[in-house]
């Protein structure tokens, strides 16, 4: 099955960063690569979806709600093996426990240089999680119904370390505000769930 592609990127983009990308070619900046992971699993009867809340730390992430992944080594295979192994490096996700399912589309985050490929795969059970504390300060479990849920879309004003009290797109969950390229992936995920569910 086809993806949406960036086209549902740019529902959940902030304008700052519509502009951003408006002004540069993507590789003459030479980005570096990350791979991050939409787990599925069952919960309590509901397919839920992990997120993560980032530590407080001195960088351009900080403090941030993020899907488990990281930055692609010269030892991983390709991007799925990255975004697999840090999965079980930051949430302990035995790596022969997840089906892969699909890879959506990459996005580039200006900030920090890095392009990400997302990958999504579902465990049959509720992963036992295992948080790595410098990377994890807590994980944050969505249902789908709550990711398809349009009225837990909103907009709001943040600060982050780059950019004073802009206005952005964003999801609501559990309290936490889901922003910037993490959102930009999550709103082609819930494109790609809405479009499959309509076949």
């Amino acid at each position: 099955m086809s993806v949406p592609g960036v086209s549902s990127h740019l529902i959940m983009a902030p304008d700052i960063r519509k502009k951003e990308l408006s002004k540069i070619t993507i590789e003459e900046q030479n980005p570096r690569h990350a791979a991050v992971m939409m787990l599925f699993y069952p919960r309590e009867g509901m397919t839920n979806l992990v997120l993560i809340l980032r530590p407080q730390y001195e960088g351009v992430h900080s403090g941030q709600v993020a899907l488990p992944g990281g930055k692609v080594e010269t030892y991983d295979r390709n991007y799925q093996a990255a975004a697999l192994r840090e999965t079980k490096e930051e949430i302990g996700v035995d790596t022969n426990k997840i089906t892969m399912l699909q890879q959506l589309t990459k996005v580039y985050i200006p900030p920090s240089n890095f392009w990400v490929h997302p990958f999504f795969g579902y465990t049959k059970q509720r992963p036992n999680f295992v948080l790595q504390q410098e990377e994890v300060a807590a994980i944050i479990e969505i249902s789908i119904t709550e990711l398809l849920d349009d009225t837990n879309i909103i907009s709001k004003k943040i600060t982050t370390s780059y950019a004073k009290n802009i206005e952005v797109p964003s999801f609501e969950l559990k309290g936490y505000t889901v922003w910037g390229a993490t959102a930009m992936m999550l709103s082609e995920l819930k494109v790609f769930l809405k479009s499959a569910l309509e076949v």
